[in-house]
């Protein structure tokens, strides 16, 4: 079971390891904070290298439980 609660998630740049948090949207982008993962339009693309949003993995996938 996740503890990660939505509003709070942050999901890595598989190309360029930048991270958006959605705490903090993506403002220059027009991503208001606070924005969920899945609202994110799918034609948002990384800020840092343009990657596409699918290019994107959770944080929590790479972190240790406990």
């Amino acid at each position: 079971m996740s503890s990660v609660i939505p509003g709070q998630r942050r999901f890595v740049c598989m190309l360029c390891m930048y991270v958006f948090d959605e705490a903090l949207g993506d403002p220059d982008s027009g991503i208001a904070p606070g924005t969920l993962w899945e609202d994110v339009p799918d034609d948002w693309y990384c800020p840092k290298c343009g990657a596409a949003k699918g290019y994107f993995e959770p944080e929590a996938r790479f972190t240790t439980p406990g």
